[in-house]
């Protein structure tokens, strides 16, 4: 009997806070009707205000991990997230080729939203040389974009360069968000041949965490349910923008989107408590 629903496989770290990560995709996956399966490449500590403590997984396991995933499991779109060392995105590398695993979203996450770094140094240019040319989507922020080059994107122009130079690099597309520039938050896509600018008005909340996990994981979606690129990139753009205007407040920092707007609502503390009992009188 032929399966009807779509798997992702997402490669990426754990958020005890529930916000990213690996969480952030399988509520994606989830809200947007696919099956996702994971590879964890590490557990972090973490919460809406900072990263306390990270813990990689060694890459013997993660290997496992994925092996144990595609040898019982058809994939169809694989995902990667938080690879933290040059050892786990050269391994993560090896077995994209080796199993095939083909459309890939890279996002290429450095940088937690509270500033702790995600990404060694020395695992840099290892996702340059050997990741991102195998990426259908490279996913990069402003910083990312920016690291990736080695150099700042002060402009526009700079942008639509950066993007040119990472196909160039060997990105089948690349889109590089807008959230970190000022004005509306335009995405900006390019696929080798035309650029394609994704511009919605700025969604004014702290409630940020998790965007760029959930972005990409909406676009890995898009891509096992048959969206090429572009219309990935297009579908992806506005669930995230309605995930953010529901985005709700939690914990003492930057709370999380809201990956299932579609079918709950936060409601006010005093509407979620329980009734009272009845008792009946006797």
């Amino acid at each position: 009997m032929k399966r009807s629903v779509p798997v992702v496989l997402t490669i990426a770290g754990s958020d005890s806070g529930g916000g990213a990560g690996i969480q952030a995709d399988l509520k994606t996956f989830a809200a947007l009707g696919v099956y996702g399966a994971t590879a964890l490449t590490a557990v972090t500590a973490q919460n809406t205000q900072r990263v306390s403590q990270v813990f990689e997984l060694s890459p013997e396991l993660v290997a496992a991990q994925i092996d144990a995933v595609v040898s019982d499991i058809d994939v169809e779109v694989t995902k990667t997230g938080m690879l933290a060392s040059a050892e786990i995105v050269e391994l993560v590398a090896a077995k994209v080729q080796e199993h095939g695993l083909r459309p890939l979203v890279v996002d290429p996450v450095m940088v937690a939203k509270s500033g702790d770094r995600l990404l060694r140094e020395d695992a840099l240019q290892a996702m340059r040389d050997r990741l991102l040319p195998l990426a259908t989507v490279l996913t990069p922020n402003l910083p990312e974009a920016e690291a990736l080059l080695g150099r700042g994107l002060d402009s526009w122009d700079d942008v639509r360069e950066a993007a040119q130079e990472i196909v160039a690099m060997g990105a089948q597309t690349v889109v590089i968000k807008g959230g970190h520039r000022e004005g509306p938050a335009t995405d900006l896509f390019y696929d080798g041949y035309e650029f394609r600018e994704f511009t919605v008005a700025r969604v004014e909340t702290k409630n940020t965490h998790g965007t760029g996990c959930t972005f990409a994981s909406a676009i890995a979606a898009a891509l096992a349910k048959g969206s090429e690129p572009r219309g990935a990139v297009a579908m992806a753009k506005a669930y995230i923008t309605k995930a953010l205007q529901s985005a709700y407040p939690l914990g003492r920092g930057q709370g999380p989107v809201h990956h299932f707007f579609r079918y709950w609502q936060p409601r006010a503390h005093d509407e979620m408590a329980l009734p009272a009992a009845r008792t009946r009188s006797s």
